[in-house]
């Protein structure tokens, strides 16, 4: 349907008297706002990029006729020098330039710490992305130019310089003519084979020539996921790759070249296992996983056994034998000359190959393999959260030696690296930090900035044009029903893409975008951030935490909020206080009082006030925001609440998101709320979602199949044992915490994504009452996609669905046992109807 205007009529204690009454009729666009006159007659109303005018009486409409001429309110292209931003980078084979990837272009630099000369070689609004280099001259990339994403070469075009740096003249080639688009493109060692990613789930091998020219396409993997972060062996004969399962359990798999022999899982373990990365010697995988501890970690395996089973004394005798033989060499450059040169070939034993996984890192936090050094005895890894808790971990670089010893820290201050690679030389690491490049020498651990300075001309209707295709493609190619809810996406792109076109500034052009979108009728989607040019002032106001009510013409707090900036020991305020000025400057009902603490959060002002006649100061530092204060006040009166309509007999357990800082809350709550209680109601109204659902499913649900009785506790245990029947070492067995006894869940409207999979689950499980009213209706797994100018579109891809019913959960709220409504003046009598209903319903359970 498309959004129209109606109108009922209310009678005077405002409810609805008589039927729903529909006055406009607008059929291939829904209207996006309007305004009623004064008199009630008429209606202006938007619809598009047209206003119309509405007779409420005769229901018809008129487009309304204006025309407003202006120019443009920013520069339609704008010459731009970026020194950061880099999103990617690839070093050339012999280590004089890198390319970076910036806004969408591709550049060439040195890699001199001195020189910042950049040259764009890509030159367009399109997306250019992904550069690898196939020699020192062939520089090969991704890019949408042509509609969908292919694989280009770029080349000197000038046949006296081949060099593409110093080159002033570049000839770009397209290498692939995909109809479904080319992705992470990963040449062999050897650069005679190529890897990437075909459209949503396909990863191909294909022989290149010197000069790019692609031959002999075979497709190793067609699946509904993508093979994602391919590694190839160093005899470029085998590929390691990881991907998902059904169950989302992603796994590192080998897979021969030639597709002669079926892919081969080497992690197995149900817990997620990704990133696999080919040591140079050709003797183990590296690969992260969060498979213990609840992070992740650095592993590998070895690939012969015959290796897996030597001892270090072993490896430290293979050290010393190879140390032996090349002092007995006459020339040390000769011998890493003929190093170089030595063609390792792979062998594998695959039998139970699972089983011969090492360890390498387990600190906290996680850690995350980013490369591994020629002799595949250092293993470089990066640092960050990785776990479920809110662990601080900064974001930065590390070596670590293959037996788990000789950490070192080669970045500092939360660098966040991105992007690591390792030399071919194995004498230098780079990577991109906060949008720079830089590198760090292997020999001696120094870090080297790399300047650069890349320049380009920004033309904003183009770059729209290409956000516009960019986002519609992701939708396109990744929502999880590729029938995108019965709606046809190529006619939506015809009627919404002109109107997105004629937007001047980007929250106009993202708001036709999110209309689009809203046709699909799915919920965690939009499209939002990115640059936006606008002038605007942000300013933000000191919040006092009370409730000010009318007093003839003077502020007087009505009600304080617990724990606020007016309830601090030093500085607190009293119901009926009247507030006479803030920082000398008088205060009245006549005037904004939030216009005098603008600017004063977090800063000490001085509030006069009147007490009791009596005038006073008070110095007082306000917050800036009152949201926790609000949140805790209002969970502390449901706590008050179900003490008094359950007699002391229940607790109350709200869950404000469904995130771990909540569930440790929630944990915490069960002793704090719960101990001594006969049950517990736990209640996710006005709870925005998350993802712990599970976690709170394993608490709530926890059987108990023993009881034990500790020395002590009985004076016979043989005879008095049946008196301990509930009792268990939960806290001791179990990995998280338990609740045994009874409960009663409530919901509302308000109950959004996971909090809606934990009420749909609550009722699938059985574990008690569900109270409220229906949920939301929008639960859908979404990820997302950043686009080329910073905007970020987010793409449901994975639909969820009640077991029993089998319907889906983005258009089936979760329906609780029993339906009860809050009246609107609840808050205001200070009831909590659906509260006393489910704690009734819970009592008659006990």
């Amino acid at each position: 349907g498309k959004y129209n205007v109606h109108k009922v009529t209310l009678s005077a204690n405002g409810e609805k008297s008589g039927s729903v009454e529909q006055i406009s009729n607008l059929t291939k666009m829904g209207l996006t706002s309007f305004d009623l006159s004064n008199n009630g007659k008429d209606i202006i109303m938007i619809s598009g990029d047209k206003l119309f005018h509405l007779d409420v009486n005769t229901k018809t409409s008129t487009p309304a006729a204006i025309s407003i001429q202006s120019d443009y309110r920013f520069d339609p292209r704008e010459r731009k020098t970026f020194s950061d931003k880099a999103s990617q980078i690839a070093v050339s084979p012999n280590g004089k330039y890198r390319a970076i990837v910036v806004r969408g272009e591709v550049f060439i630099t040195e890699n001199d710490t001195k020189k910042s000369r950049t040259i764009n070689v890509s030159n367009s609004p399109y997306r250019d992305l992904d550069p690898v280099w196939l020699s020192d001259e062939v520089l090969l990339f991704v890019s949408d130019r042509e509609g969908e994403y292919n694989l280009f070469s770029v080349t000197s075009n000038d046949e006296n310089n081949t060099n593409i740096f110093t080159s002033l003249k570049h000839k770009l080639e397209q290498l692939t003519k995909s109809k479904s688009g080319v992705s992470n493109p990963v040449l062999s060692p050897d650069k005679k084979s190529i890897a990437y990613n075909e459209g949503s789930g396909k990863l191909v091998v294909a022989s290149i020539s010197e000069k790019g020219k692609i031959s002999n396409t075979k497709v190793l993997v067609d699946s509904w996921n993508s093979p994602s972060n391919v590694s190839w062996s160093p005899d470029s004969k085998w590929l390691c790759y990881d991907m998902s399962d059904l169950y989302f359990n992603d796994e590192i798999y080998v897979h021969k070249a030639d597709d002669s022999m079926k892919p081969v899982n080497i992690s197995m373990h149900p817990k997620g296992d990704f990133g696999g990365i080919w040591s140079a010697d050709g003797k183990k995988i590296g690969f992260s996983s969060n498979r213990n501890n609840g992070d992740y970690d650095v592993w590998y395996v070895w690939l012969r056994k015959k290796d897996w089973e030597k001892t270090k004394q072993d490896w430290d005798e293979t050290t010393d034998d190879k140390d032996k033989k090349s002092k007995d060499k006459s020339k040390e450059k000769d011998e890493d000359k003929k190093e170089d040169k030595e063609v390792v070939d792979v062998v594998i034993d695959f039998e139970n190959i699972h089983e011969r996984q090492e360890q390498i890192t387990s600190y906290a936090g996680g850690e995350f393999l980013s490369a591994i050094s020629k002799d595949g005895k250092t293993f470089y890894y990066t640092t960050g959260n990785g776990s479920r808790g809110n662990i601080d971990v900064t974001s930065d670089l590390y070596s670590i030696s293959w037996e788990g010893k000789d950490k070192k820290e080669l970045t500092k201050g939360n660098s966040r690296p991105g992007n690591v690679t390792l030399t071919l030389k194995n004498d230098y690491i780079y990577y991109t930090s906060k949008g720079r490049t830089s590198r760090i020498k292997v020999a001696g651990a120094k870090i080297e900035s790399l300047p650069f300075s890349a320049k380009m001309v920004v033309d904003y209707n183009e770059e729209s044009n290409q956000i516009f295709e960019e986002a519609w493609k992701v939708i396109r190619d990744r929502f999880y029903d590729a029938n995108h809810h019965g709606r046809d996406w190529n006619k939506l792109k015809k009627t919404f893409k002109p109107l997105a076109m004629k937007a001047s500034t980007r929250e106009d052009f993202q708001k036709i975008f999110n209309q689009m979108l809203g046709q699909i009728n799915a919920s965690h989607m939009g499209v939002y951030r990115g640059e936006n040019r606008r002038d605007l002032q942000r300013e933000s106001t000191g919040i006092l935490g009370v409730e000010l009510q009318n007093d003839n013409g003077n502020l007087k707090v009505k009600h304080i909020i617990p724990n606020s900036a007016s309830d601090r020991e030093d500085s607190k305020l009293l119901v009926g206080d009247i507030i006479t000025s803030v920082n000398g400057e008088s205060a009245s009902s006549k005037k904004n009082i939030y216009e005098l603490l603008t600017a004063t959060g977090n800063e000490k002002i001085i509030l006069g006030i009147s007490r009791s006649g009596t005038d006073k100061e008070i110095i007082i530092r306000p917050k800036t925001s009152a949201r926790a204060d609000n949140y805790n006040a209002w969970v502390k009166e449901r706590k008050r609440l179900t003490d008094k309509y359950s007699n002391g007999k229940l607790g109350y357990i709200h869950i404000q998101g469904m995130n771990w800082t909540s569930f440790e809350r929630f944990e915490r709550e069960l002793m704090a709320a719960g101990h001594g209680k006969d049950g517990i109601v736990i209640d996710v109204r006005f709870n925005g979602g998350g993802w712990t659902t599970d976690y709170l499913m394993a608490v709530l649900n926890v059987k108990q199949h023993a009881y034990t009785v500790p020395r002590g506790a009985a004076k016979d245990v043989q005879k008095e044992h049946t008196q301990f029947t509930k009792y268990y070492p939960y806290s001791e067995r179990l990995p998280l915490s338990s609740w045994t006894k009874p409960s009663v869940a409530l919901c509302n409207q308000n109950s959004y994504s996971n909090a809606e999979i934990f009420s749909h689950a609550y009722k699938e499980l059985s574990l008690g009452k569900l109270v409220g009213v229906p949920t939301f209706g929008a639960v859908i797994s979404t990820g997302g996609q950043t686009l080329i100018d910073g905007s970020y579109v987010r793409v449901p891809f994975r639909g969820w669905f009640v077991k029993s019913s089998q319907k889906n959960m983005d258009f089936t709220p979760a329906k609780p046992d029993i339906i009860i409504y809050n009246a609107p003046d609840s808050k205001a009598k200070g009831e909590d109807t659906q509260l006393k209903r489910a704690v009734d319903e819970l009592l008659k359970d006990l």
